[in-house]
């Protein structure tokens, strides 16, 4: 029987709740593959972009920007600010792992994707009692069945796009992915509030070009859910 305090129990249960996100994963990667030589990159390219990448919407984002010409520092900055959010998820991660050795913080850094993180502090937070080694695992189980399946995905999205029928409509993934995570993650009001205002403002400034709306509706999120959240503390003292 296998000890439910044992790095292998947290590494199996992170496998078996990353699965079901390969349903969302699998049709991303298509579709990033696709879009990918659509905007005319050959396959290494496109396969360099989701092995050093590993990041789908900045990834989305730069093809996109590729495909209008926009200047390449523009490409750039726009590519990092839509991922800053990685190093929220470092800084709410560091309490649980910041004690890994170097070499395993460069992993967790690169294996890094919205899922990982969002399954991991879940588990971390409803077992706070987990060791450094268990927490590791349980991460390491998370990504297994995820970031292989990115990589693979893309490849065949890159080398049979063309023959993927239109009506397959695989742009459904993104949102899917994005709603299933944030979605168990609305426990609080500030958490509602800033869903919220990104919603509002994103769609107010949708007509701005090259994503720019979509940043200004991510940091009036932030500041949103900050000022709901000191309200909040104030209002239990």
């Amino acid at each position: 029987m296998t000890d439910p305090t044992s790095p292998s129990s947290a590494y199996w249960r992170g496998f078996r709740q990353g699965l079901p996100f390969m349903l969302v994963i699998v049709p991303f990667g298509l579709l990033f593959g696709v879009a990918g030589t659509e905007a005319g990159l050959n396959l290494s390219e496109v396969m360099g972009f989701s092995i050093l990448v590993i990041a789908g919407a900045s990834q989305f984002t730069a093809v996109q920007l590729m495909s209008d010409n926009a200047p390449v520092i523009l490409v750039l900055l726009t590519s990092l600010a839509v991922n800053l959010r990685m190093a929220m998820y470092s800084a709410s991660l560091a309490p649980h792992l910041g004690a890994a050795s170097r070499w395993h913080k460069t992993l967790i850094a690169y294996f890094m994707v919205d899922q990982a993180y969002v399954l991991s502090i879940q588990d971390y937070e409803v077992r706070p009692k987990q060791s450094l080694t268990q927490k590791l695992a349980y991460y390491a189980g998370v990504c297994t069945p995820l970031c292989p399946q990115w990589y693979v995905s893309t490849w065949v999205g890159a080398v049979i796009g063309q023959a993927i029928p239109p009506e397959f409509a695989l742009d459904f993934a993104a949102p899917i992915t994005f709603l299933a995570m944030l979605a168990p993650a609305m426990r609080t009001l500030a958490h509602v509030a800033a869903a919220a205002v990104s919603v509002i403002v994103a769609l107010v400034l949708a007509f701005l070009p090259s994503g720019l709306g979509l940043l200004i509706a991510a940091g009036a999120a932030m500041v949103t859910g900050a000022k709901v959240e000191v309200w909040m503390q104030r209002r239990r003292v």
